[in-house]
């Protein structure tokens, strides 16, 4: 009797778009997958209340004030429910040395770092990040992949990020522009990463080993230097 095995496919046809232009894939549908622009996300669904209430966070290290969000503590604040295929849509503001990110695909909470991918935020306009790998440069896969171009804006200025995750692709876009597109198949060492570049050595599991559901959290104050986040919205797709 034959043994048969379910294949999920993703299909990522291109488009061509600026994105394609400057040698970024990208993949086209109705829905706009992954969006072209800055989605309108006034209607979709917070990641987290007000309150909190529905978080998963050290208590009195995250709170929200005025509809901002920030930390005490080099603490994350995760959600209670995995996600798979979505799109995140958020605003940040660093300050003078912020070192922070955005989590995603995180299977282990306690052990997120080696088991998630993290989207970088930082301050690249200070030294010690300025002169740092252009893996942990602001808009990149950390670790993994270095943005196209740097489009943080300086301290106290507001970006935006919208993270688009179908399938093993991570699309990121910051202040208007596709920085960073990883399709996580490429990854399959935990040492070097597809373009010769070494990971570092702590990110031991590799990306295409990743589970493609998990948590979504927001990393803290982290390096000593605080963070900020509004309008942090989501927008569930396939029907999930």
């Amino acid at each position: 009797m034959a043994a048969w095995k379910t294949l999920r496919v993703w299909l990522v046809p291109l488009v061509v778009t600026a994105t394609a232009a400057a040698g970024l894939p990208g993949c086209g549908s109705a829905l706009g997958i992954p969006p072209r622009t800055h989605p309108d996300s006034s209607g979709w669904q917070g990641l987290f209340t007000v309150d909190l209430s529905d978080a998963d966070c050290p208590p009195d290290v995250w709170s929200v004030t005025d509809g901002v969000l920030t930390a005490t503590q080099d603490k994350n604040i995760f959600t209670t429910k995995q996600y798979e295929d979505f799109i995140l849509d958020l605003e940040f503001k660093t300050a003078e040395g912020t070192n922070s990110g955005v989590v995603v695909h995180c299977s282990n909470k306690k052990m997120w770092i080696p088991n998630s991918i993290e989207v970088q935020i930082a301050d690249d306009f200070a030294e010690k990040w300025a002169k740092a790998p252009e893996t942990w440069h602001c808009g990149a896969i950390f670790g993994h992949l270095a943005p196209t171009k740097s489009r943080v804006k300086k301290p106290g200025e507001w970006n935006r990020f919208t993270i688009t995750c179908v399938g093993p692709m991570t699309y990121v876009m910051l202040n208007g522009g596709t920085v960073a597109v990883m399709d996580m198949r490429k990854w399959t060492s935990a040492k070097i990463n597809p373009d010769g570049s070494e990971i570092p050595g702590w990110l031991n599991v590799p990306v295409a080993e990743l589970s493609l559901k998990g948590y979504i959290g927001l990393q803290g104050k982290h390096a000593g230097a605080p963070i900020w986040f509004r309008n942090v919205k989501i927008k569930e797709l396939g029907g999930k």
